[in-house]
């Protein structure tokens, strides 16, 4: 049986937040802390309980893996573990995506969300 990418969402906000950080190439987890916390503006902060408790069930999923491939031991700590998308894990971000963005096209034909197009100085 193969795994299908729908089976994943919705995708908690942790391990969406998780897969975004990782669509730019491997990271270690403090990097992937780091990330998210950019991606949000500083509105999330994911602490180290979350971080690898998420990590975890998501290598268990099949979305994301370890990389055997090291920085050089002089730039880097060697105690770091580095994680990637697997092929999997890049379809389920993409379609999790999607189903996002359907969610905000009907959240504004419903005029629940409104898109400003005037700063608010009042242009």
């Amino acid at each position: 049986m193969t795994k299908n990418s729908n089976a994943y969402q919705p995708l908690t906000a942790a391990v969406f937040h998780i897969l975004l950080a990782l669509v730019d190439g491997e990271k270690h987890g403090y990097a992937i802390m780091k990330d998210v916390e950019a991606q949000t503006s500083g509105h999330i902060k994911m602490g180290p309980g979350t971080l690898y408790g998420s990590l975890k069930r998501m290598q268990t999923a099949g979305l994301i893996e370890e990389s055997g491939d090291r920085p050089d031991p002089k730039m880097d700590d060697e105690r770091r573990r580095y994680y990637r998308l697997t092929g999997m894990g890049q379809n389920v971000i993409k379609s999790e995506s999607q189903r996002l963005a359907d969610l905000v096209q009907v959240a504004r034909q419903k005029h629940v969300l409104v898109i400003a197009l005037k700063s608010e100085g009042g242009l």
